[in-house]
């Protein structure tokens, strides 16, 4: 059984032109981070990246999936983590939505909960990245 999840913090609003500007006077950010690998159960995969404005986290996983979650200083957002094993993940936040931690550092991670192997893509994209 696929399932999917995809968690959205704040609504968008006529702000959001404005937000594009600020977006592109932010300047290039860092490479997007990525991990691509099999989970065995009870294994865990995180990466990490600082953004300013802007985070989005997008996973992948096979078989039973993974639990997927994206947190701020250490702390998972509220609204981000996966309710459970899903084979599909995405969470965005922006700083012109409500909800909006602050800049600093995110870590999106991928557990693997489930009882057999699972193959995960897992990729954390900041600012500039972010389409």
């Amino acid at each position: 059984m696929n399932r999917r999840i995809t968690a959205v913090m704040g609504t968008v609003c006529a702000g959001a032109a404005a937000a594009g500007l600020a977006l592109s006077a932010a300047g290039p950010a860092a490479a997007a981070q990525f991990y691509g690998g099999t989970l065995h159960p009870g294994e865990q995969r995180c990466v990490q990246q600082s953004a300013r404005h802007t985070v989005r986290a997008d996973g992948k996983a096979t078989g039973q999936g993974a639990k997927f979650k994206l947190q701020y200083q250490g702390a998972t957002v509220p609204g981000t983590g996966s309710p459970g094993l899903v084979t599909a993940y995405g969470a965005e936040l922006r700083d012109t939505w409500a909800g909006w931690p602050g800049a600093g550092d995110y870590t999106a991670c991928a557990t693997n909960t489930g009882t057999a192997d699972t193959n995960v893509r897992l990729t954390l994209k900041t600012d500039g990245e972010v389409g």
